[in-house]
């Protein structure tokens, strides 16, 4: 069956897990583990800021158009010790957007985005 985007109960179904919080404590398995069967995003993120809350909506519409090819885990980084997430990653600003693809960043921007950029990016490495 081939997943039609429109299909959105379908689409929901499938990309259930697509889109997660995660943390410092499961970070290696969410993320490097999970990249190496998966493309997945990190998104670096604050509640302070403004440009993070204008990717969030830009994000979570596009990874479940991939249909479960696609991860995407927030990371919130005034949470705990999840600025060291950040700070191994090199992030220096926020929002910071990471790819991993099999156990490694591949790539990253910073800064909010508009939704074609996302998929390029995306299609980029699905490739």
């Amino acid at each position: 069956m081939t997943l039609q985007l429109h299909d959105h109960d379908h689409q929901d179904a499938v990309c259930d897990k697509c889109i997660f919080d995660t943390d410092t404590h499961h970070f290696d398995a969410d993320v490097i583990e999970g990249s190496k069967s998966h493309l997945v995003l990190v998104d670096l993120w604050a509640d302070w800021c403004g440009p993070c809350h204008f990717l969030t909506p830009v994000l979570t519409k596009v990874i479940p158009e991939y249909g479960g090819k696609v991860r995407l885990a927030k990371v919130e980084v005034d949470e705990g010790d999840n600025m060291k997430i950040a700070g191994r990653n090199g992030a220096r600003g926020f929002p910071t957007v990471l790819v991993y693809k099999n156990g490694e960043v591949v790539d990253r921007f910073h800064g909010a985005k508009p939704e074609h950029f996302v998929r390029e990016l995306i299609d980029k490495h699905l490739a």
